[in-house]
């Protein structure tokens, strides 16, 4: 794999010799037999290093629509709800961003001669590639992206636009290819609202359990019109959101398919300015369950309540995801020390031996294992986690720890 930095740039002072790159994934190319034409992937991946060395765990993976567009704002949506400040709203996530090459091509369901006045001729010339590019996400650049980078297999797919439009035929026809969908303002218009339709028929005919869906709209009317007025207009200046506004009434009306969906329109928001909210909205949505929320009370037990609580918790999020899901690291080696600092030694045991057994690769979890000990002055298993940790890794600060009790030997 040939891979170069993806970077976003921080100017730290007015002058050039002080910009530094910061890199927020990689850039990679699959070569599609089924589009005949190598593409550009964007790839970001938690936890990397920045040179393409990975940490010891996986991830579940959102594909991104129009990713040469969205990218950094998703990813950056990404590592604010599950790293920064010890977020764990969301799980921490690989993004694959798809930039376009023939957008109206690859996003569109059925090849149309022209739709006036949303779409002319010379428009609508390569329309009706989404199957072939469906195929392409499926049979090329999901086997592409298992193979090298550290996936989990749940999936997301979001899309904006033409986007959300292939997000929902993909949806009702290609419905477990992902586990979870965010469909942005869909250009559900598409030939004659004759999709629509069709689409709407697959919503009745299909089950669609385990599936999740979130479909955000903006306000795309002339000023001063409401909602209601646009429902019952008929100009072209509003088939956008008339569409929408059907799907989503047809969506609110049709119960026992057993997919899980929810929607929202957006007043302030345009359509070009909907994607960002929506994107996080949709995110929240699909994750409502991940979070595990810990009151003070309950974070200073003394018994083993919490970390009950916690096993349940992950034992219910892995249920949803379908694989074994296991608590963030940092946060139960944070635990594990805020117990150990209170005296609780037993409940400290439990947090840092759960953290080797969920991460066995990381050096991190002996090197807290092993304070454990030497704050229960069990020098000789302290001096068995520090050389694990540096089997591991090796960092200065372990070493320094390990030649400290080894000096006393």
């Amino acid at each position: 794999m040939k891979t170069t930095h993806l970077l976003l740039f921080l100017l730290l002072a007015a002058t050039v010799r002080a910009q530094t790159p910061i890199s927020i994934g990689f850039t990679d190319t699959v070569y599609s037999r089924i589009l005949k034409e190598p593409r550009s992937i964007w790839v970001h991946v938690p936890d990397s290093d920045g040179r393409g060395v990975f940490a010891p765990q996986r991830y579940p993976v959102l594909y991104l629509l129009d990713g040469d567009a969205h990218f950094a704002s998703v990813v950056g949506i990404i590592q604010q709800m599950s790293s920064v400040n010890g977020n764990s709203v969301f799980p921490k996530m690989i993004v694959v961003g798809i930039p376009n090459t023939d957008r109206t091509r690859d996003l569109t369901p059925t090849h149309i001669v022209n739709d006036p006045p949303m779409m002319g001729t010379a428009f609508s010339r390569t329309t009706g590639g989404g199957e072939n590019f469906l195929s392409f996400i499926e049979k090329e650049l999901m086997p592409h992206i298992d193979s090298l980078y550290p996936t989990e297999p749940y999936r997301v797919l979001v899309g904006h636009s033409f986007g959300g439009l292939l997000v929902m035929q993909c949806l009702t026809q290609h419905t477990k290819l992902f586990n979870a969908y965010v469909a942005i303002d869909p250009s559900m218009w598409y030939d004659r609202e004759r999709f629509l339709e069709s689409t709407k028929k697959a919503l009745t005919e299909k089950r669609y359990d385990g599936v999740s869906l979130y479909l955000g709209y903006a306000n795309t009317m002339e000023p001063g019109m409401g909602l209601r007025q646009a429902q019952d207009d008929t100009t072209a200046e509003t088939r956008h959101i008339r569409s929408i506004i059907n799907l989503e009434k047809f969506l609110k009306r049709t119960k026992g398919s057993g997919l899980r969906y929810e929607s929202r329109y957006y007043a302030y928001d345009d359509h070009g300015s909907v994607p960002l909210i929506t994107e996080y909205d949709g995110l929240r949505f699909i994750f409502d369950y991940y979070q595990l929320k810990l009151s003070r009370k309950e974070m200073q037990d003394s018994t083993m309540a919490l970390i009950d609580k916690m096993e349940k918790h992950y034992r219910l999020v892995s249920k949803r995801f379908g694989y074994t899901v296991k608590p963030p690291e940092n946060t139960v080696n944070t635990l594990g020390y805020q117990a150990l600092g209170a005296g609780q030694i037993e409940k400290a045991e439990r947090f840092f031996k759960w953290n080797v057994e969920s991460y066995p690769q990381s050096a991190n979890v002996y090197d807290s294992y092993g304070d454990y000990f030497v704050a229960k002055g069990d020098t000789a298993n302290a001096i068995v986690q520090f050389k694990k940790a540096l089997a591991v890794r090796e960092t200065p600060e372990t070493r320094q720890k390990l030649e400290a009790l080894l000096g006393k030997k």
